[in-house]
């Protein structure tokens, strides 16, 4: 496989902040009733936490121009973003390995869980609003409730700080050729007052397309230029207002509403497996109430409530020109999901030598879907042999036909923790915790469409799910040495599990896959050791090694029997999830920053990664997405106080990435590896004033072609032009 590479140099900057150095920041404007607890201090200049954690400020995104998650966290060590690789155009995140079902993600401390297959796309998720991106990397805090097998990833909001304060940030991008690609705009004002705050803040991003480096081969998919179907729309919303009547005591309530839509490009490859799919929304919103009071001078209570939605939809076509549908793989699916529960934390100091913590959650999640057909129930329409008496869609004109009735799941979920720290020592501490969690699932329906043949018709019928119940007991212990005023070193271990999803138990696939209500949830065993040193003002030096030993993961199986489209004629074999799988990984994660005088500053970081899978009914498979080795270097000058100029090197080696074609009308999957880059991008900042600042750069320098999943590539030479006001 030809090996790509790109070439990035990033001259960014921000007004007060103009490296990943100077940009860690502390917890000012940052809403602190949103946190987890584990994350990196971002106040002593640490790349790790006394856990491993690291944490992304919203200087850090806005100096190197991160406007999305996914862009966001290839800042970190040992993170990594990579797409889907399919007709989803999704991007996945990996955390030492582990994916976005492995760890979850939160907004302000509530999790957005999607449980039908918790299939996020982090690319939806804009940077603007975001104070902090805490990122756990193994060790996850029983505290924060469920799921966090190999790490979490929590976004932080703002939070006002003065008497009266905004911004305004706006932002245009264009293609290799000059093409306009799209803008962005953000826009916040708020107040702190003695015994209250309020703030309101939107976000409005709008992307045309991007176009593909002029070096693009072009195909019978793909012709190059403007990569079709690249467009997509987001905006979001967030509420907040809170009441302090003392120092130590806090009660807000937030709202956050975020609504996106997307296309998907096509796999640019002619032999691949194609479906042509678009999203018209994809919806998330919350509603929650946070709150911390102080119980004498040792102890508090922490509580957290909130009501989730999420609201999907997809547009599934017959051609590439999203013109015709009229095949039973024609649809417009329909997701309906909300979520409803409350976290509560209780913490006493014993003296100066015993901490503990108490936690408790408890979660519903309820999941709906229908999908609108352009056959009726019998899988018949005007193009069928019979045709249908009742439907009238053919290849020339379309209309919905059949709507399913509404299929809903419900389940619960509850944790409860502990966690206790000894302190040994005015500076060697002993964390100790354990959490049990518990499933129930109450409702899993489905509806099965009718079908003809050989003359009969057989009627649609609804399937409901053997109910099951999963538990899982999770335990964890740290011990942290803080040996200067500067420095620690840290050791901990975690066993934590996740359970399966309902896709992974009960997903037809489409007729390719069988259930399997008795999935059991997968464990992993993480270790970790990391010693960090903040040996000099904005200048630090931290190392991290870790192992995990992953047990019981879900793998897909052949059943050896097959399913023929009654369509196409395509054959595909089916499967069931079964927990086949075992593995293991470990790697180092290093990072540096030095300043080397006031105007001039250099670090990066880089990591390493070895993965390991083991399934016994395919030898054949490879963990995709992650990249034995990646990184980044930077160097930030102002060669004047009003500019600042940041150059940086990303790099990332080969990743294993999923192949699958169609030939002589049958899937074909196997692995290739695809992706080795190194990046380069040009920005330049001017304040104009203190409370006015232009920014202007150029991304992929070069025009490198380069793809992180086969079929996929990524977007050449990009411009942007931007500017900030702040009162």
């Amino acid at each position: 496989m030809k090996r790509i590479r790109r070439v990035t140099i990033l001259l960014a900057g921000a007004a007060t902040v103009s490296s990943i150095a100077v940009a860690r920041a502390g917890n000012e404007g940052a809403y602190e009733l949103g946190m987890i607890h584990v994350t990196a201090p971002p106040g002593d200049g640490s790349e790790f936490g006394e856990f491993g954690g690291s944490t992304i400020s919203n200087a850090q995104t806005e100096t190197f121009n991160k406007n999305t998650l996914d862009k966001a966290v290839d800042l970190v060590p040992g993170v990594v973003a990579a797409p889907s690789g399919n007709q989803r155009n999704e991007t996945n995140i990996y955390i030492h390995g582990f994916d976005r079902l492995q760890v979850p993600l939160s907004i302000d401390g509530v999790r957005i869980y999607l449980p039908a297959d918790n299939r996020l796309d982090f690319s939806r998720f804009l940077t603007d609003d975001i104070a902090q991106i805490q990122i756990a990397k193994g060790y996850v805090s029983v505290l924060d409730g469920s799921g966090g097998l190999g790490g979490a990833i929590n976004l932080v909001t703002k939070k006002p700080v003065r008497p009266f304060e905004g911004e305004w940030r706006s932002q245009a991008e264009f293609g290799n050729n000059g093409k306009f690609d799209g803008f962005k705009n953000y826009a916040r004002v708020g107040s702190r007052q003695d015994d209250y705050y309020f703030q309101a803040s939107g976000t409005w991003r709008k992307v045309e397309g991007w176009e593909l480096p002029s070096s693009f081969t072009p195909t019978a998919i793909e012709n190059g230029g403007r990569r079709d179907f690249s467009d997509s729309k987001d905006w979001s919303v967030n509420l907040k207002a809170g009441w302090t009547p003392n120092p130590t005591d806090e009660y807000s309530i937030n709202f956050i509403k975020q609504n996106g839509s997307k296309n998907a490009p096509y796999n640019v490859e002619p032999t691949a497996s194609q479906k042509y799919w678009s999203w018209p929304y994809w919806n998330v919103q919350i509603l929650s109430a946070a709150t911390r009071t102080e119980i004498g001078d040792d102890a508090y209570i922490k509580t957290r409530t909130f009501w989730e939605t999420f609201d999907n939809a997809i547009d599934m076509w017959d051609n590439a020109a999203q013109t015709q549908r009229y095949s039973t793989s024609a649809a417009r699916s329909i997701y309906q999901d909300w979520a409803v529960g409350n976290a509560l934390e209780f913490g006493k100091e014993f003296g100066t030598f015993d901490t503990l913590k108490l936690a408790t959650h408890v979660r519903r999640d309820s999941h709906s879907e229908w999908s609108e057909l352009f056959t009726d129930r019998y899988g018949l329409n005007a193009t069928t042999s019979p045709k249908s008496s009742s439907c009238a869609t053919s290849i020339t004109s379309s209309s919905t036909c059949f709507i399913e009735p509404t299929q809903t799941s419900t389940e619960d979920t509850y944790s409860v923790a502990a966690e206790n720290t000894v302190h040994i020592t005015p500076s060697v501490d002993w964390v100790q915790g354990v959490g049990y969690d518990l499933r129930h699932l109450n409702r899993a329906e489905d509806y099965v469409l009718g079908q003809y043949k050989s003359g009969t018709y057989y009627q649609p019928y609804w399937v409901n799910y053997q109910l099951t119940n999963d538990s899982a007991f999770n335990w964890q212990s740290a011990a942290i040495w803080r040996y200067s005023e500067t420095a620690k070193l840290f050791l901990n271990i975690s066993d934590r599990t996740r359970f399966p999803t309902l896709f992974e138990r009960y997903s037809s696939r489409f007729g390719t896959a069988a259930s399997n209500p008795d999935l059991r949830p997968e464990r992993a065993v993480n270790y970790q050791l990391g010693w960090t040193n903040a040996f000099a003002p904005k200048s630090q030096v931290s190392v991290l090694v870790y192992y995990a030993d992953v047990t019981d993961m879900i793998q897909s199986v052949a059943t050896g029997r097959s399913f023929t489209d009654p369509i196409s004629g395509k054959v595909s074999a089916i499967t069931q999830n079964q927990n086949v799988g075992d593995g293991y990984r470990y790697g180092i994660d290093f990072a540096v920053d030095y300043a080397v005088s006031a105007s001039l500053l250099l670090g990066g970081n880089v990591s390493y990664i070895r993965n390991v899978l083991t399934n016994p009914s395919d030898p054949t498979v490879q963990q995709t997405g992650i990249p034995t080795v990646k990184g980044m270097l930077y160097a930030s000058y102002s060669p004047i106080e009003s500019v600042t100029l940041t150059p940086s090197l990303q790099f990332a080696d080969d990743r294993w990435s999923a192949k699958n074609e169609v030939i002589a009308n049958k899937s074909v999957s196997s692995y290739v590896k695809t992706g080795s880059y190194m990046l380069a991008n040009m920005t330049a900042e001017y304040r104009m004033r203190e409370n006015l600042t232009w920014s202007a750069g150029v991304k992929n320098i070069f025009d490198q072609e380069y793809a992180l999943a086969w079929g996929y590539p990524d977007a050449g030479r990009t411009y942007y032009i931007g500017a900030k006001a702040t009162f």
